[in-house]
């Protein structure tokens, strides 16, 4: 890179959350700079659903989504690990998308719009001191008055600087191991389901293509009772849901191998840490039963660039951007989170599974309620 090359933000992590705050912050004339350590196209651990809150600012960052022609998605299916099942219409649902897909074409559109890219290239460390930030990677140091940290559910930024959520006990809401396949089976494209499982659950629902994005979580601890196998863990664990047997027994998987991710932590997580803006995951994630990681990964992004924004237009201080940033996002995010890891209690457990099931079978009304909790509105 040029030594002559000044940036005024540094973004680490290419997501959802990273490329999208890419786009607004070059289209508002900040030059701009993001770090992957992927080289775009790849697929991440995604559950691959977006609720339609996010379909505005999608439209605005030049996603044309209606020329996709994604499924739209409508109707919500539970099942207890012993088959018994309730279904609940979506009041404003979702669209199926693969992170495949539209992490590359935000990717797109951020080179289009003057964003420097980085791929191929791990953040080693950040410093902040005199009022700007380092950023150490294999290109040198870079210095620039913001930075945002994009980086995901856990990256070594987290294992360097022992953020909290990463030095806590394996338990609780500690520990999990997340695992995601492309499939081919018959699947309405209007649902998504959730089966859940001994000590977890799993999503599907269709993305582009026709094809189904079939996505599980679980424990560490599931995982090793098996043999550390995921071949086991299926057949043994998920295939006693027999709506998961039907799926994994009939479904044509489309990876050689699955996309995995362990370490998963729904703890919860501060907003600024040293300074760094976290967006997306790395600033609180939401259970993944809850279907909303995409979109507040989006909407976080926007919340970040009303607040740097002002900032680097000399509006309002640096604490009083951290300020804002945290308050904005709590407002946005934090009962939705509360509520997510409530949700998250009365489901993964067989036992509890299946008795919660049983009984609000007869109120849908009720299950109504706890989705309307998970989701936001348009922003």
């Amino acid at each position: 890179m040029k030594d002559d090359i000044t940036f005024d933000i540094a973004i680490i992590g290419g997501g959802l959350a990273g490329l999208a705050l890419s786009i607004q912050c070059s289209r508002a004339g900040f030059k701009t700079i993001l770090f992957e350590k992927e080289t775009y196209p790849f697929h991440r651990v995604c559950g691959e659903y977006i609720s339609l809150e996010s379909r505005d600012f999608l439209e605005s960052l030049g996603l044309q989504l209606t020329d996709m022609h994604l499924p739209v998605i409508s109707r919500l299916l539970v099942t207890a690990p012993n088959g018994n099942r309730i279904e609940q219409r979506l009041d404003l649902g979702g669209i199926g998308i693969s992170r495949y897909l539209i992490d590359y074409e935000l990717y797109k559109l951020a080179k289009a719009n003057g964003v420097h890219i980085q791929e191929g290239i791990k953040v080693d460390d950040i410093h902040y001191e005199n009022n700007s930030f380092a950023i150490h990677s294999a290109i040198g140091a870079i210095n620039v008055s913001v930075a945002a940290g994009c980086f995901g559910k856990r990256s070594n930024i987290d294992v360097k600087w022992k953020r909290k959520f990463v030095s806590a006990k394996n338990k609780g809401l500690n520990n999990y191991i997340g695992v995601k396949y492309h499939i081919k089976t018959e699947w309405p494209d209007d649902l998504i389901a959730l089966h859940n499982f001994k000590d977890g659950y799993c999503g599907i629902s269709k993305v582009e293509d026709g094809k189904c994005c079939l996505c599980y979580l679980t424990t560490a601890q599931n995982l090793k009772e098996n043999g550390n196998s995921i071949a086991a863990l299926e057949t043994n664990v998920l295939e006693a849901n027999p709506h998961l047997k039907n799926i994994l027994s009939n479904g044509e998987k489309l990876f050689q191998e699955p996309v995995t991710i362990a370490q998963i932590s729904f703890a919860t997580k501060k907003q600024v840490e040293n300074n760094l803006l976290m967006i997306g995951d790395a600033g609180g994630m939401i259970t993944p039963l809850c279907g909303n990681g995409m979109s507040m990964a989006l909407h976080g992004s926007k919340l970040a660039f009303q607040a740097i924004e002002k900032f680097l237009h000399n509006k309002i201080n640096r604490h009083e951007m951290e300020t804002q940033y945290s308050r904005e996002w709590k407002t946005q995010f934090s009962k939705r989170l509360a509520m997510g890891r409530i949700i998250q209690q009365l489901f993964g457990k067989r036992w509890v599974t299946n008795l919660f099931i049983k009984i609000v079978k007869p109120f849908p009304g009720f299950i109504k309620f706890l989705v309307r909790q998970t989701h936001g509105k348009p922003f």
